[in-house]
């Protein structure tokens, strides 16, 4: 963030950290990841025709055929920026946007994916890895590069996509898409049923009626 606000990165960029002591995670939260185990990186993108939801939503289809070209089934896309192996979370994303006046001129996107790291903190108990997953030991570097190219084939696919082509896309991948789920919202809790994330980020469910979420308005229970 130092370097696009000096200046210093006049197109696109990827840092790739093998040590990260102060994760950021959504709504304040920390992504906690040990040393030289994970990816932790930021790559850079100057989108241009497409709306910040739609870029989020691509970024994480890159996380996701990411996993996929490893040959792991059971990937999923949690809404709205978590990567799900079956019922436990691989990954996190999160999009920090620069813009010059109303101009949206740079998309910091932040990708934590779990790779070799096999003992987790009690507050990451939902956590996995790729390694517990296949056995397999993955190199860090090698690894970052190939998420990286994966990011950047989706950010020039959607390009080219409309916003809702790039969400219909995102929704076949969506978790738990038709199954029912307890969500909360503030004190209340209740059950419903995911349908669809809209290209504003709004996340659909349906029970007696239709019900739109913004994000940070509920939770998964």
């Amino acid at each position: 963030m130092a370097k696009l606000h000096a200046g210093m990165l006049p197109g696109e960029a990827c840092f790739l950290a093998l040590e990260q002591t102060a994760g950021k995670g959504q709504r304040g939260r920390q992504w906690q990841a040990e040393a030289g185990k994970n990816i932790t990186m930021s790559a850079v993108f100057q989108p241009r025709v497409y709306k910040p939801f739609a870029y989020s939503a691509a970024m994480a289809l890159g996380c996701y055929d990411f996993i996929k070209d490893l040959g792991i089934e059971k990937v999923s896309l949690k809404w709205p920026n978590d990567v799900y192996l079956d019922d436990r979370k691989a990954g996190g994303i999160l999009i920090e946007n620069i813009y010059r006046g109303d101009q949206w001129d740079r998309a910091v996107t932040g990708v934590g994916i779990n790779l070799n790291q096999t003992a987790f903190t009690p507050h990451s108990a939902n956590a996995i890895s790729l390694r517990q997953i296949t056995g397999r030991y993955y190199d860090v570097v090698q690894a970052g590069k190939a998420l990286y190219h994966c990011l950047g084939r989706r950010h020039a696919w959607a390009e080219k996509q409309r916003a809702e082509a790039v969400l219909e896309e995102y929704n076949t991948k969506l978790y738990k898409q038709g199954c029912p789920v307890r969500l909360k919202k503030g004190n209340i809790s209740f059950r419903t049923t995911i349908e669809r994330v809209t290209v504003n980020g709004e996340l659909v469910t349906r029970d007696a009626l239709e019900r739109r979420f913004r994000v940070g308005e509920v939770e998964f229970l």
